[in-house]
């Protein structure tokens, strides 16, 4: 089953899980991310709460970022069934709690159309941008399951893009780049579409996909910016 939420397991300070979020990416329609919103469960309160806020500060706040894990859907279901002997609730239930969400921006003013790739319809660039430090073992998870050659050393502070993975689907051509920025402190997987047609589902579901795998190796979606 395909899942739109994130979900992530909340630690106490003597590392026991104590709660649950749950956060959702708001999307444009090109894929690209215009919001972030989520919500909270805890043993203390023993229910759903908006936890918006806290997500964000996710993002900015490394301290806070040591007490969450991220997990799969099942992950959070198994522990929420041993909290409280309960279903987790499905996503359009966990959505009602997750408040309003943020203004959105009014889209780019684009004042010319990029050229595409020769012998492709449109070229679409986009950064997933990710917050935090890929657990251990993590950059052979994600080349194991890209089939990505990792071409930098990750202990050489200085190597800044780790891999690159090419894929064909159907007619339409993909590449993405694991690269650290800024000087470390962040990760981005930069991702070119080259598409030979109007339609673009395909895009959303190579963003999404490639958003999870990141995610459970221990980084932080932060938004997925648009550059072309």
């Amino acid at each position: 089953m395909t899942t739109a939420l994130h979900y992530y397991v909340v630690h106490d300070g003597t590392g026991e899980p104590e709660g649950l979020l749950a956060e959702e990416f708001l999307l444009a329609a090109d894929h690209s991310c215009v919001g972030l919103v989520g919500g909270g469960w805890s043993r203390s309160q023993g229910r759903w709460y908006d936890a918006s806020a806290t997500i964000r500060r996710l993002r900015a706040d490394p301290t806070l970022r040591t007490r969450v894990t991220p997990v799969s859907r099942d992950g959070a279901a198994t522990l929420y069934r041993e909290f409280c002997g309960a279903t987790l609730p499905d996503e359009a239930a966990l959505r009602t709690c997750f408040g309003a969400p943020p203004a959105q921006p009014s889209p780019p003013l684009l004042l010319h159309r990029p050229e595409a790739t020769p012998g492709f319809h449109e070229t679409r660039t986009y950064r997933i941008l990710f917050a935090g430090t890929l657990a251990p073992g993590g950059l052979t998870a994600l080349g194991a399951a890209w089939q990505m050659p990792v071409s930098g050393d990750l202990a050489d502070p200085g190597v800044r893009v780790l891999g690159t993975v090419r894929r064909q689907v159907g007619r339409d051509a993909f590449r993405w780049d694991l690269r650290r920025i800024a000087a470390g402190a962040a990760w981005g997987l930069d991702v070119t579409c080259d598409l030979t047609g109007d339609r673009d589902e395909v895009v959303g579901v190579l963003l999404r996909g490639l958003t999870a795998q990141v995610r459970l190796q221990g980084l932080f979606p932060v938004t997925v910016d648009r550059f072309r």
